[in-house]
Formats: structure tokens, sequence, C-alpha cells
């Protein structure tokens, strides 16, 4: 139990997430490159993902030789296939940071800062960086060398693959980096057969939805579904880890009929997930079609990242349209007048709303002067936001 006033020493385990405050946790861990490790915990674990059970043992029993006392480890899914030396480094490099922090910890205030994780540049190393990963190419001199003094002591075997980009072109051109970013930007995803997914990210939540679009198909319709739904998983599992999206995921298949369409449908997903560097949890494609699942949450995603709340509909996706904010106006004007004795009524609007005031509704408001026996006169004001008005009774 917490009391108040005592000082307690704590990590930020989650990042802040819309209304969601950080997540903190008194469970140290620190990543390294092979392994994570929890100094708070006497505990020796393999990542899930290493399958092969002789792989698992040989890293079990290498983390509990070189692990010193009172210290738990867990062994990454990269750290699978390397050797002790290589290990041992990650081992040094760990402790030698936490005993840092202990240091720091002894002499802080409350609060404070006594440790930060890697910047994104190394972080990026550390995490995404496999064998499969022909060329890092970096446009910086000053972000190169700093990558290369970290391959040197963490990633020796892999300095090969770090190149300095020089030329003139700028290397988001030169790769099509800024096509990549506007696509994955795009509610909308096209399949290669003209069938398409959107992609709608909310605080509680992901949707998915997958459409047949252009696709119609050259036989039966549940063939046709079937392909676009296969299409849809390929890039389903591509999309959210580029896109960076986690939390509760609701996708949206195209109703199939056939039971094993469904299955194979839910199969194919589960595998291509299987290659997801994030922890996943799948539930079976439901009688609607629908698949719920789970993707660990590793900070924001892109489109939380590189964009902002739009500051015109204030994130909702839509404003007001100019009949409703008409009508809207109407009946105020009809509510404030009944008490007032002004001889005339001044509504200022945005030039939209003015275009119907003036042409669409003009019947509306000479209907309304000889209701209200007033004369009512329209002016605009190109800065107001369109669903704003004023009225000012003369």
């Amino acid at each position: 139990i917490i009391k108040e006033g005592q000082e307690v020493f704590v990590q930020v385990s989650k990042e802040p997430f819309g209304s969601k405050g950080a997540r903190i946790t008194t469970h140290i861990s620190l990543a390294g490159r092979n392994l994570v490790l929890m100094p708070t915990l006497n505990h020796i674990g393999v990542s899930r993902k290493i399958k092969e059970e002789k792989e698992r043992e040989r890293l079990q029993e290498i983390i509990e030789r070189l692990s010193p006392e009172g210290y738990g480890f867990i062994a990454r899914t990269v750290s699978e296939g390397k050797e002790e030396d290589e290990l041992r480094g990650d081992f040094e490099y760990l402790i030698r940071i936490w005993e840092t922090i202990k240091k720091k910890k002894s002499s802080a205030g409350v609060p404070d800062l006594v440790h930060e994780e890697l910047d994104v540049t190394l972080r990026t190393m550390r995490d995404l960086y496999t064998g499969e990963v022909k060329k890092i190419v970096v446009d910086s001199k000053e972000e190169y060398e700093k990558i290369s003094r970290f391959m040197n002591e963490f990633m020796p075997d892999t300095k090969h693959a770090l190149e300095l980009y020089e030329k003139k072109e700028p290397i988001f051109d030169h790769y099509g980096i800024e096509l990549d970013i506007e696509r994955v930007l795009n509610r909308k995803v096209w399949l290669k057969s003209g069938g398409y997914i959107t992609i709608e990210e909310t605080e509680a939540l992901c949707a998915i939805d997958v459409n047949t679009g252009k696709y119609t198909g050259k036989k039966n319709l549940e063939e046709t579904i079937l392909k676009t739904n296969m299409e849809a998983v390929k890039e389903i599992a591509y999309q959210l880890p580029v896109r960076n999206i986690g939390g509760i995921i609701i996708i949206d298949f195209i109703d199939m009929e056939i039971e094993v369409n469904r299955e194979k449908v839910f199969n194919a997903l589960s595998e291509e997930l299987e290659r997801d560097k994030n922890r996943t949890n799948i539930q079976k494609i439901s009688e609607m079609g629908l698949i719920e699942m789970t993707r660990q949450r590793t900070g924001k995603s892109i489109g939380k990242t590189l964009c902002e709340t739009c500051p015109y509909c204030d994130g909702n996706g839509g404003v007001k349209s100019r009949k409703t904010i008409c009508n809207e106006i109407f009946r105020k004007l009809e509510k404030e007048t009944i008490s007032d004795l002004s001889e005339a009524v001044s509504i200022t609007v945005h030039k939209d709303i003015a275009n119907v005031l003036l042409e669409e509704e003009r019947s509306a408001i000479e209907k309304l002067e000889s209701l209200l026996n007033k004369k009512i006169n329209i002016t605009v004001n190109a800065q107001f936001h369109r669903e704003h008005y004023e009225i000012t009774y003369l």
C-alpha cells in the first residue's frame, strides 16, 4: 500500500494516449539488443516467439549461467541463434546502466528523471534491425556517426550495412518514402484486385472495414468475397506495424456464407500476425464476419504522430451542414425575439451560410421578417468558423 508522502521509484511503461494518462510500474525493465533486464524480479525467460524448444533451452542455460544473483532477464526474439559472447555484451551493458541508475537515484530529488530511453534513431536500430535488412541509409553525418558507434559496441557484425547518403536529391524522394508516408496516412487502401480496406482510428479502438470495391469477380460472389478478404488479410498485416496501430482492433471482413472460407481467412490472418514483432491476440471470426484482436501498443500510431486534430471540425470528422445552421438560426430568432422590442436584426455569418440565407432560404427570411415584424440584415465575416454566427438586435 502506498502512503501519502512516500517516495516511489517508478518507470513509465505506457505513454499517455488520448485522455488516458501514462501508465507507470514499480517493476523496472531495461531493454538491450538481445536481452531485457528486470532488476526487481528474479525471473529468467525466453520470448514466446522463439518456438524451437532446443533453442529455448540453450538460451535459458546461457542466461542462468551469466545472470548475477537476484537479477531477472528475458531473451528477446532477436537473441535466437546468438552466441554466448554476444549475449554477454548485453548483460554487461544492461547491468552497467542499472548501476548508473541506482547511483543517480540515491542523490535524486522528488520528482526527478534518473534515466531516459535511447532516442528514436538508436531505439530503431536496437529493436527493428534484423538480418533481413540489407542497408541502413542515413543522410545526417552526425546521426551516421552516432549509429556507427552504437553498432561497434552492440552490433559489430552488422556495421557493413550502414551507409551515409550524400546525394543532392532528398533521401525521401530518392527512395520514394514521401509516397509511402502519404499512403499510410490515407484512410482508404486499395487492394490488387480492386477491392479496398478503410482504416479508422478512435481513442477506444481501430476499425478496419473490407470492401469489394471495383472487383466483381469472374465466377461466383463467394469466390469474389474470399479473394478480396484474403488480399485484405495481407494488407492488414502489413498496415498494422507500418502505421504502428495498437490496442483493440475490429476487422469487418465481407460476410462469407461458407464456413471453410471463414476458416481460411482466420488461419491466414493468424499466420500473417505470427510475423509481427508486437504481441497480438486474435479471436475467431464471428457470424457477422467480424474479427476482434489486440496488438501490443508501442507509443502513438503514425497517424497520431504526424497529424493533429483538425482545428475546423475539432476531430469530429465533419461540420454541420449549411441547411442545419440556417434552421438553427431561424429557431433562435423565433425564440429570442418574442419579447424583444427592437426594430431590426443583424445576423453575422460565414460567407457559405450567407449565400444559403440570401438565395435558397430567401423566402424563409421574408416569412420570418413578416412573422417577427422586423427587418433582418445578413452580413458576412470571412474570419468566422462556418458553424459560428452572431445575432444582434438593432
